[in-house]
């Protein structure tokens, strides 16, 4: 049994994935249906290592706090733990949901989906 906000997540990529025709959404959208343990979990310090300042970090599960953050970039994700939270609050970077980025506008060029 899903959640409805994983619905309406999943539902949102899939229509922007059909109405841009990029793959990205559709990527991040299959990620998210998946059942809840088998959903990733990543943590700041892969997200550290992977991602540079000019790109935004998606992650299709939840940000754990494991690692630190020292780049202020963006990083959108289903859901964070209170202590990832506080980290990128920390290092000035910003966290939003799945839903806010596809409302951002942001090119999918500059996304970088992080498993």
């Amino acid at each position: 049994m899903k959640n409805q906000t994983l619905k309406d997540t999943i539902s949102a990529l899939e229509k922007a994935s059909e109405e841009s025709g990029k793959a990205i959404w559709k990527a991040l959208a299959e990620d998210l249906d998946t059942a809840k343990r088998r959903r990733v979990a990543v943590n700041l310090s892969r997200i550290e290592r992977h991602v540079s300042e000019d790109e935004v970090a998606a992650i299709p599960g939840k940000v754990l706090a494991a690692g630190r953050l020292t780049k202020p970039i963006k990083i959108a994700a289903f859901s964070f733990s209170e202590g990832a939270l506080e980290k990128i609050k920390a290092a000035k970077a910003e966290a939003m949901t799945l839903d806010e980025l596809l409302e951002a506008g942001i090119q999918p060029s500059q996304i970088r989906i992080i498993k």
